[in-house]
């Protein structure tokens, strides 16, 4: 899903592409969350490295994951630190549900801010900056979470 940016903060500072995260950023192009995954030991890694820190393999590829998470934990920013961000705006932690040992910081968009809880269950959606795709998670359906 890809997300006009209505409800999100406009204001990012973007990060700089490299050879080594290019495919996590770019991913929302395709609508798609890509984390890096050993092809060894099938540990997913985030941030992107160079080499596996669980068996020292070299051979790490990206893989499309479902974009599904759980909010693990958040802060709903009050706060005008800076101009732009439009106030409330809840900034979370996430674990993706196919790849428990990664944890995604981001911004909950697209519900109130007073209704985000530890637990809920999240998709992504992305907001697009230049040649940067933003991973951000919104709330799952009613419908689709049962």
């Amino acid at each position: 899903m890809i997300d006009d940016g209505a409800a999100a903060p406009p204001f990012r500072i973007l990060p700089r592409i490299t050879e080594r995260n290019r495919a996590f950023w770019i991913g929302g192009t395709e609508g798609e969350l890509r984390i890096q995954r050993c092809q060894d030991c099938h540990v997913f890694l985030h941030p992107p490295t160079v080499i596996c820190p669980a068996c020292r393999s070299k051979r790490l590829e990206f893989e499309v994951v479902s974009g599904r998470a759980t909010v693990f934990t958040f802060s709903v920013n009050y706060q005008p630190w800076m101009p732009g961000p439009e106030l409330p705006y809840v900034v979370a932690i996430v674990v993706l549900d196919d790849a428990p040992a990664v944890r995604l910081t981001t911004n909950i968009i697209n519900c109130d801010p007073d209704s985000v809880e530890i637990g809920m269950p999240v998709q992504v959606t992305f907001e697009q900056h230049d040649d940067v795709w933003i991973p951000l998670f919104e709330p799952v359906p009613e419908r689709a979470a049962r």
